[in-house]
């Protein structure tokens, strides 16, 4: 990213990394903790049939509070993971508890990362693509730092387009109203969230009103990956109920692709 940008994301995110912090700890400490390890391992060991845990190397980029390093450190993965921000690192470790010694962190960006070529054997992320100046480049820095065969998961969604297109502006509205209705909290309008900051950021990235999956897909064809597989619905079996109100017209996808 530009330094400009950069640094406004990395503020926008040192403001937020307590709030999200918390969104992490109630992940770990309910269903969705179980849930998203049966998710990843579904994937993982499909395509590393007989492969013990500790012998498969995964990057977790954009790690943020730490949820998907834990859990897979937990489960017996060697895991390193990745951030912009210190403080959401800090966090990260924080939530990690004993297992912060089996992770590596990193502070790092994303789009541009520091390992050499073919280190690992999954990259996975998740809603981090959206907010990137460089998608592009990030996939091509992910595939780059993935081993020969080795497997790519990103999880991310549409967040945005709602600043772009009235019919999702009011879809948007429509979520806001169905969570008052539900007496649920609402994940878009948390204290720590400064809507005027991330409009900045969102309006001064491309994925901001890309139409998604569709786009990952053409660059990771462009990059020559692999078995590129999207699932339009992985959403159902992640997300907690109170997701599924707040973000009912945004669901979450999975791009899938190999080396």
């Amino acid at each position: 990213m530009s330094d400009m940008l950069l640094n406004k994301v990395k503020t926008y995110w040192t403001h937020r990394a307590a709030g999200y912090s918390k969104v992490n700890q109630e992940e770990l400490a309910g269903r969705q903790r179980m849930d998203w390890l049966a998710k990843l391992e579904s994937q993982i060991t499909a395509h590393f049939p007989g492969r013990d845990r500790g012998e498969i190397q995964i990057l977790d980029v954009g790690t943020g509070p730490g949820f998907f390093a834990i859990i897979l450190a937990e489960a017996g993965y060697g895991v390193t993971a990745v951030d912009y921000t210190p403080a959401m690192l800090e966090q990260a470790r924080q939530n990690a508890g004993l297992l912060a010694d089996r992770i590596c962190f990193r502070q790092m960006d994303g789009q541009n990362l520091d390992f050499s070529d073919n280190t690992f054997d999954v990259v996975v992320s998740r809603n981090l693509t959206w907010g990137l100046e460089h998608p592009k480049q990030a996939y091509d820095s992910w595939k780059r730092v993935l081993k020969p065969g080795g497997l790519l998961l990103n999880f991310d969604a549409n967040w945005y387009h709602h600043l772009y297109d009235e019919g999702k502006r009011a879809a948007y509205e429509q979520d806001r109203h169905a969570v008052r209705e539900q007496g649920m909290e609402d994940y878009n309008t948390a204290p720590d969230i400064d809507e005027t900051a991330m409009e900045e950021i969102v309006r001064a990235v491309p994925l901001g009103s890309a139409q998604r999956p569709q786009w990952d897909i053409g660059v990771l064809e462009a990059l020559q990956m692999r078995e590129i597989r999207t699932d339009l619905e992985v959403w159902r079996e992640v997300w907690s109920p109170a997701e599924q109100v707040n973000f009912a017209s945004t669901p979450m996808f999975m791009v899938t692709a190999v080396k």
